[in-house]
């Protein structure tokens, strides 16, 4: 099946203007600023919780996925409210600490649209829970918005372990849960979703140290959250192009 992503052979369209493109078939237009409409911007869902704990750490990864890649950046972290336009966006960041209510019907209709129509979300447990806290209210609201695409593991041999780095796993703040795990529509991985605080490992304080320490591996399992944070956002931007590189078996070789 042909993918809207990959309409025709080829070069993926640039994620930016196809999102917009299919946002003006169910938005209002209106008119861009110059300058940040060809470049990475990290938006972060607004949610009823606390839903702002880690603004420092998405400024981070945009500032090193400029200083690692070719990518253009916008190095901040963009609230953004989910009962808008979203398709601007190829990358939202929806993370937070303990439990927040539930989404309004508008923001789960919007967001849903915006999944299905290609866009991402990233989804993060700041504080690292596991059927309780940010995890359950997550949980609850996954199953409200893609009843279709439960929650599944991501396995290791998924393009965006290999997106930039060759990678096999994706640790954070903490390393408590090995696996990934993703909502897939029509085989895209529309959501990730992880429990050990991906963003608390990029993030500084006002002076520009690390915000957190990073258990049990220090500043390797730092590097390690840091490079799947890459992969991570070269994955919203190109989705399964990688797949269809013609190197990739060049560079799965390497890996063994």
């Amino acid at each position: 099946m042909v993918s809207l992503l990959h309409p025709m052979p080829g070069p993926p369209l640039p994620r930016r203007a196809l999102l917009a493109a299919l946002s003006g078939l169910f938005l209002p237009r209106r008119a861009s600023a110059f300058g940040d409409g060809s470049r990475f911007v990290p938006a972060v869902a607004q949610h009823g919780g606390h839903w702002n704990a880690r603004l420092s750490g998405l400024r981070r990864i945009a500032w090193e996925l400029q200083r690692r890649t070719s990518v253009e950046v916008v190095a901040e972290a963009r609230p953004l409210a989910l009962n808008t336009r979203l398709f601007d966006f190829p990358f939202i960041y929806f993370g937070g600490e303990g439990d927040f209510p539930p989404l309004a019907p508008a923001e789960l209709e919007t967001l849903r649209r915006y999944l299905t129509y290609g866009g991402f979300v990233l989804a993060d447990a700041n504080d690292g829970s596991s059927g309780s806290g940010f995890d359950a209210a997550f949980r609850r609201e996954m199953a409200r918005l893609l009843p279709a695409s439960p929650l599944q593991p991501l396995p290791s041999t998924h393009v965006v372990f290999k997106s930039f780095y060759l990678l096999d796993s994706a640790p954070g703040r903490l390393f408590t849960h090995p696996q990934l795990q993703a909502a897939l529509i029509g085989g895209r991985a529309a959501v990730l979703y992880s429990q050990n605080d991906l963003a608390g490992a990029w993030a500084r304080d006002e002076g520009g140290d690390y915000a957190f320490e990073v258990v049990p591996g220090g500043e390797a399992q730092r590097e390690l959250a840091v490079r799947a944070g890459i992969n991570i956002c070269m994955y919203a931007l190109c989705l399964d192009y990688k797949d269809d590189a013609v190197h990739l078996p060049l560079i799965l070789k390497k890996r063994r």
